[in-house]
């Protein structure tokens, strides 16, 4: 019998809410990388015909010019919708075991709320306060994904606002 080969395809799409904010550090190289989760809600139908809702928790990484740019823009809550692809890792626990866990490593990432540039820009129109992403009700949270959330995951998201 001949040899199948299935082609090699390993890409993931998705979109969601960050469920902290981000954790940005660089490698011993100076290589910026950023880690941060994200919930993905799915709503369905169950056999009673009543509406459901699940939620995945995924984790996602991202280096160099496209952290910089997560270094700029992501906060706890923040939607992104997220393009790249899956893999894997494996690490030693603090209880000595080893330990695997599957991220995304993001290719492509689109902000989804929009920005108010007049609040988050400052005078040198180059950096962004975070911290008047965080304080103002403008139209930042305006495009959020947060209207689909349960209210138990609402309040997850909102404990460090």
């Amino acid at each position: 019998m001949a040899d199948l080969n299935m082609p090699e395809l390993n890409s993931v799409m998705v979109a969601g809410n960050l469920t902290k904010d981000p954790t940005f550090r660089e490698t011993s190289n100076n290589t910026p990388v950023v880690n941060f989760h994200v919930a993905i809600n799915r709503r369905y139908r169950d056999s009673s015909n009543l509406w459901q809702e699940d939620v995945c928790y995924v984790g996602v990484v991202a280096w160099n010019k496209l952290a910089d740019s997560c270094r700029e823009r992501l906060i706890k809550g923040s939607a992104v919708l997220i393009d790249g692809e899956l893999q894997s890792r494996t690490f030693r626990s603090d209880e000595n075991k080893n330990r695997t866990i599957v991220e995304i490593k993001a290719k492509r990432i689109q902000f989804l709320n929009k920005l108010d540039k007049s609040s988050n820009v400052d005078s040198d129109n180059k950096n962004l306060n975070l911290d008047s992403k965080k304080d103002s009700s403008s139209s930042y949270e305006s495009n959020s994904f947060e209207k689909f959330l349960t209210d138990e995951e609402t309040d997850l998201l909102n404990e460090d606002k």
